[in-house]
């Protein structure tokens, strides 16, 4: 059943945007007890809003909250002096990695194109000090292509004694955190199991890109810039198999706001630079690159393309979305001779995923796949970017993002001719078991905590 905390939440979009009290911090009788949602994301420097993330007091734990509260500015700082002192055996090589929808909020703060924000964004990191900076879509490639692998299995396997289907996307950390920690079975089961973009970048660095340049795990410190303050708790479930023990995949989450305060609150006069490869070497292609997906990854519609040919043998161009109940909530349908052959939604914001829930659970559920978002508009409405001072959404910033994000020409994850490479080069073949190993995860039965026990702080 839903927490006392997230049973609070409502369906209608005037509550669903009302701020929450933050509490005051506090332990009972010195004991670790449960943050709640509000202590959470006080934590984490943030106004909260009930259509946030799902982290409530079901998911997070006292332990967690101390330790998501460490990733901040000053955890950033302390790696980059500790760089400037001159015990070099204390040195971390300081990798950063850029989530793509981040890019369009700092293109619409700095009023340049998503291009160009990249660049003033990587010459910005590399002047306090950051060796290598990369963008996250390498990964996303990786994390749709599992997904959209995962879904023609799990739809030829499917069946009534045995259901594989519907099939729920994994990216959102909100969302993934919420089905483990609160909902559980029958919900889990049908997760589908490719890692989150954020989890595999943290193998492609500190495996992958470690080995590379002759580097351990631990003398890599790896920053993620993310939208949303969700990563950040994500950060702590991440490992790495080939890694030393207690190493993660991200030591660090910043969001897109912190960033920008420190950006405004330099005096650095830095030149723009291109973003760096994970082969070596700076970025071949100038222009950035983006999923087919609105405010997101995209998907379902690289999930739909990809099904509609292999079952089906059938080509689809143009995705067309069907708004349902209201703009969060979309359709997608494959239909032949008048039969519909596949059923597609996309799901943003708790409401949604509320009543998804609830008719999986009544057994009454018509979709094959589902693109779950904690957030109501996607990703670039994160509340780690695009809040007003007083921790409201900035509809207006929110829709030159959105503009931003349009304007950048999409690349199927088919294409990318170094994800061949890596799966070859890294993985030892697309069907190797070291796909499942570093791509795919299990998922916690509710109550458990996370695997945070290896942690170094």
């Amino acid at each position: 059943c839903l927490s006392k905390e997230c049973s609070k939440k409502t369906k209608t979009d005037d509550q669903e945007n009302a701020s929450v009290d933050v509490p005051s911090l506090g332990q009972e009788n010195g004991e670790a007890s449960t943050f709640s949602k509000g202590e959470f994301h006080k934590l984490a420097d943030a106004k909260i809003f009930l259509s946030d993330c799902l982290a409530c007091d079901s998911c997070v734990t006292a332990e967690e909250g101390l330790q998501v509260s460490q990733q901040n500015a000053k955890d950033f700082f302390r790696v980059l002096n500790l760089n400037k002192k001159c015990d070099t055996s204390q040195h971390k090589v300081l990798v950063v990695s850029v989530c793509p929808q981040s890019l369009p909020y700092f293109a619409a703060k700095f009023r340049l194109s998503v291009t160009d924000a990249s660049r003033r964004l990587c010459g910005f990191l590399k002047s306090l000090g950051v060796h290598y900076v990369f963008d996250m879509t390498i990964a996303a490639d990786f994390s749709i292509l599992e997904s959209q692998k995962e879904f023609v299995r799990r739809y030829r396997q499917h069946s009534e004694e045995e259901p594989a289907l519907p099939m729920l996307s994994s990216a959102c950390p909100g969302w993934v955190r919420y089905a483990e920690r609160v909902l559980g079975h029958p919900v889990t089961p049908h997760l589908c199991t490719a890692k989150s973009p954020q989890q595999i970048m943290g193998s492609l660095v500190k495996d992958y890109f470690a080995r590379r340049q002759n580097l351990s795990p631990d003398q890599i410190f790896h920053v993620i810039v993310a939208p949303c303050y969700d990563r950040k708790l994500e950060a702590l479930r991440e490992d790495v198999p080939t890694a030393s023990h207690g190493s993660r995949g991200a030591d660090c989450v910043l969001t897109s706001g912190e960033i920008v305060q420190i950006m405004e609150q330099s005096d650095l006069v830095a030149k723009d630079a291109a973003v760096d490869t994970l082969f070596g070497g700076l970025n071949e292609e100038e222009e950035v690159r983006r999923h087919d997906g609105a405010s997101s990854d995209g998907y379902l519609a690289h999930v739909f393309r990809h099904a509609a040919k292999q079952l089906f043998d059938e080509d689809v161009r143009e995705v067309t979305y069907r708004t349902l109940r209201n703009k969060d909530f979309q359709e997608v349908t494959l239909e032949k001779n008048g039969e519909v052959l596949l059923r597609f939604a996309a799901a943003y914001g708790f409401r949604n995923i509320q009543n998804v829930v609830l008719k999986l659970k009544k057994g009454k559920f018509p979709y094959h796949f589902v693109e779950v978002l904690a957030c109501a508009g996607g990703c670039l409405n994160g509340r780690g970017q695009a809040q007003t001072e007083d921790g409201r959404a900035d509809k207006a910033l929110l829709r030159q993002m959105e503009g931003k994000y349009a304007g950048v020409p999409v690349r199927p994850p088919e294409s990318s001719a170094h994800v061949q490479e890596l799966y070859q080069e890294w993985l030892d073949g697309a069907d190797s078991p070291r796909v499942r190993e570093a791509l795919h995860t299990v998922y916690q039965r509710p109550g458990l905590p996370a695997a945070s026990r290896d942690i170094k702080w």
